[in-house]
């Protein structure tokens, strides 16, 4: 009986290993594997912002790169250094948390949590800031093209709130 039981067991185990659809498991893991470059790549980026190191992020932006901000479209990798630069000039105390990220092949959407001090800026008012912000990263031929951030009403009705 225990012969018999062992076949049977043996058989069934066989016929579900090989009802496995590998094709469709390699595409999945192929998708994440870009997906995940992606965000690899974005997290250059974020640590150059976080330590200030401008050379980092030559590698992982394009020379045709553009950021879409909220005064228009500046172009370029050197507009990316300047900005780090820039942070760096202005704000002290920087501290930055990645809260939830998703990507896909082509984009990287981030939840950022920015907490700091401004020396005053026109975009955040001297003092204490605490600033929660949706990154989202346009990628081709694993590097970033293009750059969108998004803030909530809310964050800029604060801001604009300690100015006065």
């Amino acid at each position: 009986m225990k012969d018999v039981c062992f076949a049977v067991y043996g058989s069934l185990l066989c016929i579900c290993i090989s009802c496995n659809d590998s094709s469709t498991a390699s595409v999945e893991r192929k998708d994440y594997s870009q997906a995940q470059k992606n965000l690899d790549t974005w997290h250059v980026v974020s640590m150059a912002f976080a330590t200030g190191n401008k050379d980092a992020v030559d590698s992982v932006i394009a020379d045709d790169y553009i950021d879409h901000t909220s005064i228009g479209d500046v172009n370029g990798r050197d507009s990316v250094k300047a900005r780090i630069s820039r942070m760096h000039t202005n704000y002290t105390d920087i501290k930055m948390e990645r809260i939830k990220e998703l990507a896909d092949n082509d984009f990287a959407f981030i939840w950022m949590h920015f907490t700091g001090k401004s020396k005053g800026t026109p975009a955040i008012p001297a003092g204490p800031f605490d600033i929660n912000t949706i990154q989202v990263a346009k990628f081709q031929n694993g590097k970033i093209v293009e750059h969108w951030e998004f803030r909530s009403v809310n964050e800029v009705f604060k801001m604009m709130q300690k100015k006065r």
